[in-house]
């Protein structure tokens, strides 16, 4: 099993997009393990985009995630991380599939309704940044067992 982090950014709060987002995770058969509305701070967003810093977009990112609420939240299952991103689509709306969540529901880079862990060591990072062990919750449902092979 794996964990990563997913973020409705600003945008997709505002447009009323959180649980039409959400609800794809659940539809596919991920798990939330965590979830919270939030407003970042920035020196946490400064954390959180620090591979970014010195490079011409940074204070945007910063500036953006930092605007009002986001969703956080901790997706779980085999192979989340790479699904996850695919289910994202491509960072550029324009690039991003019919079907993805930026496909279907963004239009620009900068606005691009959400944020998921690009690998294994960012996931872990970022999941550690937004919550702490024990806002993290292990359960099982009565359909895992009708969507993953165990």
């Amino acid at each position: 099993m794996e964990r990563t982090l997913i973020i409705v950014k600003p945008d997709g709060v505002q447009r009323g997009l959180i649980g039409q987002v959400l609800s794809r995770f659940e539809a596919r058969g991920f798990k939330l393990a965590g979830l919270k509305l939030m407003q970042i701070p920035r020196e946490l967003a400064e954390r959180h985009y620090a591979e970014h810093q010195g490079k011409p977009f940074y204070e945007g990112l910063v500036s953006f995630i930092t605007s009002g609420p986001v969703v956080v939240g901790v997706v779980e299952g085999p192979g989340a991380i790479a699904t996850v991103r695919a289910m994202m689509g491509a960072t550029n709306p324009a690039n991003a599939a019919p079907g993805t969540i930026r496909g279907d529901y963004a239009v620009t880079v900068s606005y691009n309704i959400i944020h998921g862990s690009d690998g294994p060591e960012s996931a872990q990072r970022e999941v550690g940044l937004f919550f702490n062990a024990n806002e993290l919750v292990d359960y099982s449902r009565v359909t895992d067992s009708w969507v993953i092979d165990q």
